[in-house]
């Protein structure tokens, strides 16, 4: 990488780490909402390769594709030393039988995946049969990266029963009916990384599209409890990722879009990114 090519947010002689980083990690979206064929994905990998960390196949797209273009894609990934992560596709999978993760984990790796994520929400299953799936995904000799998503509905929060870990109510004047129970996700997550865990991938989705200065206390949270390092966020527009960089500086981690690729790097290392309050209304996304 170009010497010249810093940081400036932080201190003037702090380069751009090396690949594989252990923070600012950029992780980009793979197929799934848009088609990339391996031609597109050659151009951002020779482009912008040395920016990218991760590739991440979403919503289960690589059990659509077949296993000749997925090897391929893995392994011009692997040449541009970008890492490839499974989406929330193990979930499916465990209706099939105790042995099928173990099978799903084996062939993840025969396919050279390097990551598998668990999607914990869609996952459903209890936390020592969480973490006994991060355990055998470890054993497997793959990276793991359970999944967790703070929720605002009162539609996502169980009638009865344990309380729902991941809601939140903010305080007054909104509605106080729902509970409060970060914490319950954070422990949960930190159980996740006890047992050998990776790196923790939080769904911003909803503090992102409702956000207030009161959500933006939930992040500092999250980012308190489990570490700037271990922690990537799902910035699902390209506001989020500026408000992230703007607010923890250009080491927070992040999953995007391939789209936003290159304007994210132009924040995190030169605040050079496109000034995105201009381009949506200023109460979406009010921190």
């Amino acid at each position: 990488m170009s010497l010249y090519y810093r940081w400036k947010n932080f201190e003037e002689d702090e380069d751009r780490p090396e690949k594989p980083r252990r923070f600012g990690v950029t992780e980009m979206r793979g197929p799934n909402h848009t088609l990339l064929t391996q031609s597109v994905l050659q151009d951002i990998f020779e482009s912008m390769g040395q920016f990218v960390d991760g590739l991440k196949f979403s919503g289960g797209s690589h059990s659509l594709m077949p296993k000749s273009f997925l090897k391929q894609v893995i392994d011009m990934a692997h040449q541009h030393n970008v890492y490839v992560s499974t989406g929330d596709w193990a979930e499916h999978l465990i209706r099939k039988g105790p042995s099928a993760f173990k099978d799903y984990v084996e062939e993840c790796k025969q396919m050279g995946f390097d990551t598998i994520e668990l999607n914990v929400t869609s996952l459903d299953v209890p936390e020592d049969t969480l973490l006994r799936y991060v355990r055998l995904i470890k054993s497997g000799g793959l990276k793991a990266k359970p999944q967790f998503a703070v929720k605002f509905n009162k539609s996502d929060i169980p009638i009865g029963g344990d309380r729902a870990f991941g809601a939140y109510v903010p305080p007054p004047p909104r509605s106080t009916e729902l509970v409060e129970d970060v914490d319950l996700l954070i422990r949960r997550a930190e159980r996740c990384l006890e047992a050998g865990a990776d790196m923790i991938m939080i769904d911003a989705d909803d503090l992102c599209k409702h956000a207030d200065s009161v959500r933006a206390d939930v992040i500092a949270k999250v980012i308190g409890r489990l570490g700037l390092e271990k922690t990537m966020f799902d910035a699902s527009n390209a506001r989020a990722s500026e408000w992230f960089v703007k607010q923890y500086g250009p080491k927070v981690n992040l999953f995007v879009d391939h789209s936003q690729v290159m304007d994210l790097e132009c924040l995190r290392g030169c605040n050079l990114g496109k000034n995105h309050n201009s381009v949506l209304g200023s109460s979406y996304f009010l921190f």
